[in-house]
């Protein structure tokens, strides 16, 4: 009889307003596999994490290798870590949903849940570059903006969960309506959506020649803008300055709060690499007190674009250290985790 050998997994989710991903991802951060689906927020929740298990299921059955499933890791909007709840999310009308119970119930694993950009802090800090690091930020830029605070190496929730939501701090008070109800939030400027409404307000107020007054408001996209200001497009070059011009004037309030050694970006709008990068690090210093500047790194994440919210949810169940080894004739062989796993353990 031949005794198969199991490798040890942990199954991350990433649940969107429009697609969910999910995967499994070893204890040392290896991608084992991964697969995405429709979220179809239209349909209520309950036959939504119908569908999820059944893809999980037939995910796993591909997998050149067969796993021990250690536990379930969730980043999902507007996610409350102590209740493992998603609470209201503006893009998934389903109300409050129990997804830790949902899934832990599923699964026959423990499951934990945070809100998404948190997941991807966790990520950067246990599989990325934020390793050994104690006070860092990762920022997402994609639909809207998150992001995750590591404060002396543990994540800050604040007393309901729901702590660090610089995407939703005020850039102007009488400026854009933001999906959450109020006006000028940072995310409706600096975001996909939020850089092609700079360039329509461009195209709008300028007589400037550009190629983007040839698409319609419904068909321009980021993609779109970044092509153009790559091929030297003045108003979308103009877009990009003046997005990377507000995310800086907030960055500089969020130093001057929690005083990070280095904040990582991730999401689709960081794929604009120095088009973002070059005029953002530069308005940064000139916004900063003297008293941060020249110490705090600006740095694309290490993580895998596409796979960074896989990883950074699984990431989430690494740092409970919480594994479990395989019953008896099965592989018993034991795993540790970093040492940023152990303290962050201890943290929460």
């Amino acid at each position: 009889m031949t005794i198969r050998t199991l490798t040890d997994a942990i199954l991350g989710i990433d649940i969107g307003g429009t697609k969910t991903a999910f995967g499994f991802v070893s204890l040392k951060g290896d991608l084992l596999g991964s697969a995405r689906m429709l979220t179809e927020a239209s349909q209520s929740s309950g036959p939504f994490f119908t569908r999820l298990h059944a893809a999980v299921e037939q995910l796993q059955a591909e997998l050149p290798t067969p796993i021990h499933l250690q536990g379930v890791g969730v980043g999902a909007p507007n996610a409350n870590f102590f209740t493992g709840e998603m609470v209201n999310p503006p893009n998934l009308p389903w109300g409050v949903v129990p997804v830790t119970k949902i899934l832990s119930d599923s699964f026959q694993v423990p499951c934990w849940l945070t809100n998404d950009a948190k997941a991807a802090a966790l990520g950067e800090f246990i599989f990325g570059d934020a390793k050994g690091l104690q006070n860092f930020i990762v920022i997402t830029i994609g639909t809207g903006l998150g992001s995750g605070i590591i404060s002396n190496g543990q994540l800050v929730y604040g007393h309901d969960g729901f702590a660090g939501e610089i995407g939703h701090t005020i850039y102007d008070r009488q400026g854009r309506e933001c999906g959450c109800g109020r006006r000028g939030c940072l995310e409706t400027y600096v975001s996909g959506p939020g850089l092609k409404r700079t360039a329509f307000e461009l195209l709008a107020t300028k007589r400037t020649a550009s190629s983007l007054r040839n698409q319609a408001f419904e068909s321009l996209t980021a993609k779109n803008i970044y092509e153009a200001a790559q091929k030297g497009d003045p108003i979308a070059l103009e877009a990009f300055d003046y997005t990377a011009h507000v995310l800086a004037a907030k960055l500089a309030d969020t130093i001057a709060h929690v005083s990070p050694s280095h904040i990582f970006f991730c999401g689709g709008l960081t794929q604009a690499g120095e088009l973002l990068f070059d005029p953002l690090r530069r308005y940064t210093e000139t916004c900063l007190l003297d008293v941060y500047q020249g110490k705090v790194h600006l740095l694309p994440s290490a993580l895998p674009p596409g796979h960074a919210a896989i990883l950074g949810a699984a990431a989430l169940f690494v740092s409970k250290g919480e594994t479990r080894s395989c019953n008896p004739p099965l592989n018993t062989s034991s795993h540790s985790t970093t040492s940023n796993s152990q303290r962050l353990s201890s943290s929460f």
